[in-house]
């Protein structure tokens, strides 16, 4: 029975952890330690397993937050979310797809590890302050309070998009166009003038090490990697020449995004925001490491209200 019930919040706990620590690896970690905390329980003493369930792999996520902040701190170039795919019926669900937006989950990783856990808890699963208290062990003034300073921190830093999906899209098969056929001044009629392009590989891939600033740049920047030349000396980084290479927009943590894939494998991931019809932000990810996060999918399953 403690099989039975742990596998049907299972999904709703990873997105849990996974919302929280911006990590799939870390999210699974975690749930299998609550699915230790579950297992060792008198069950029959749980009224409310899913309830129990959520405050332990939230405090589980909170203590390895704070334990994964030094090691975060010297990683090897901007720090970024690891990319998941979501399924197409997530995107159907604008609160569900938004909740795990990249451009979001960035800005939570400037939050402290209670203001994150109240904000998740509450605007990514609508759980009552009075049960959000009681899984960080703070009275629900002091929950309101941590929400109301998260809300306003990432209201000030989460990018607005003033598009649909349908025209992101749209503006993310346009952008893969003009990268793919070189076509510089088309690609930067499509960038804002003070675009930044984030790059994330931790070492392990060939990619910039600091954020690029501004069209021109960017753009440049962008036109020498999509470049035939620029494609063979990525993929030599990645592990010598491949079987099969092809590059396509899938749907990535909530939106569209362009994911390059090596004999199967994604090997880099490129995010874009859109804000006033210009791409304002680019993430590129290209981790390896991470990358292996987008056999996985966070679903409505997940996502389910609590």
């Amino acid at each position: 029975m403690s099989n039975e019930v742990f596998t049907a919040h299972r999904d709703l706990l990873v997105g849990v952890a996974y919302r929280l620590l911006g990590s799939m690896a870390d999210a699974e970690d975690v749930v299998q330690d609550a699915w230790l905390r579950w297992s060792g329980v008198d069950q029959a003493t749980v009224a409310d397993p899913k309830a129990y369930l959520i405050t332990v792999t939230t405090r589980l996520a909170i203590d390895r937050m704070r334990r994964t902040k030094a090691r975060r701190e010297a990683y090897v170039g901007p720090w970024l979310p690891e990319p998941i795919s979501t399924a197409p019926d997530v995107s159907e669900h604008v609160e569900l797809a938004d909740s795990v937006e990249l451009a979001l989950l960035v800005v939570l990783e400037t939050l402290s590890p209670l203001e994150r856990a109240v904000y998740v808890l509450r605007e990514a699963f609508g759980l009552p302050f009075d049960d959000i208290a009681g899984i960080i062990g703070r009275e629900p003034a002091a929950a309101r309070q941590l929400a109301r300073r998260a809300r306003d921190h990432v209201q000030q830093r989460q990018p607005r998009f003033d598009v649909d999906r349908a025209q992101r899209r749209e503006m993310t098969e346009r952008f893969l166009a003009a990268c793919g056929t070189g076509d510089l001044r088309a690609l930067t009629e499509l960038l804002a003038s003070d675009v930044r392009l984030v790059s994330d590989a931790g070492g392990k891939a060939k990619a910039p090490v600091r954020v690029i600033n501004g069209a021109d740049k960017v753009s440049r920047f962008l036109i020498a990697v999509s470049s035939e030349a620029g494609v063979h000396t990525f993929l030599a980084s990645a592990g010598g020449p491949p079987v099969s290479f092809r590059v396509g927009v899938t749907d990535v943590n909530g939106g569209p995004a362009i994911v390059a894939w090596v004999d199967g494998q994604p090997v880099t991931v490129f995010s874009l925001v859109v804000r006033d019809g210009l791409v304002d932000t680019i993430y590129l990810l290209a981790n390896p490491e991470k990358l292996a996060a987008l056999s996985h999918r966070v679903g409505p399953a997940a996502s389910e209200g609590a």
